[in-house]
Parts: C-alpha cells; sequence; structure tokens
C-alpha cells in the first residue's frame, strides 16, 4: 500500500470519527425532551396522530389527543398536557405555579 493511500484512508477514518462526534450531541439534547398528547395545533403535530395518518402533520383537529408534540423534559404536564395518549380534542389547561 502507498503512503498517500495510507494518509488517504486515515484523513477518511478521521472524518468519519468527527462526524459521529458531531451527532451525538444532537441526541444528546432530544434526551431533554418529552412526548406531550394533546397540546399540538392542527397539522403541526410530531408523530403519532392515530389511525388514517402518516405521521408528523397530519393532525386533524386542535390538541388531539393521540397526537405529540416534543416539548422541553418536566414541561408537558405543566401546560396541561398527558404524557401518554388520551381520547378526546379538549384544550389543555396550564397547572397553576404553586
Amino acid at each position: 500500500m502507498s503512503n498517500s493511500l495510507k494518509l488517504s484512508l486515515a484523513a477518511s477514518a478521521i472524518l468519519a470519527m468527527a462526524a459521529g462526534a458531531v451527532a451525538v450531541p444532537a441526541a444528546a439534547a432530544d434526551g431533554a425532551k418529552e412526548k406531550c398528547y394533546g397540546v399540538s395545533l392542527k397539522g403541526k403535530n410530531d408523530c403519532a396522530a392515530g389511525p388514517g395518518t402518516s405521521c408528523a402533520g397530519t393532525s386533524t383537529v386542535d390538541y388531539q389527543g393521540n397526537a405529540w408534540k416534543h416539548v422541553p423534559a418536566g414541561s408537558c404536564e405543566k401546560m396541561g398536557g398527558t404524557l401518554t395518549a388520551h381520547a378526546g380534542n379538549a384544550k389543555p389547561v396550564a397547572k397553576k405555579k404553586g
């Protein structure tokens, strides 16, 4: 194997490792989020909008109980959402600070 080929392979390996290191913080940031059901507006959900829908942006009504939105961890129930899917589409009621 020639030196230039070895250098090229080494550079490729370093770039691949660097790309993997960049992806880790993005994945870690997702860990600070939670799925919050019943808080998204019509067509603004992140995913899971029930039967007959494909995924993101497919909720058919505001506050659809089986459609979720990613929100900062710990904030879902404070804004009146739930951490599990539920029936109905009542407007969420934020919990009062106490």
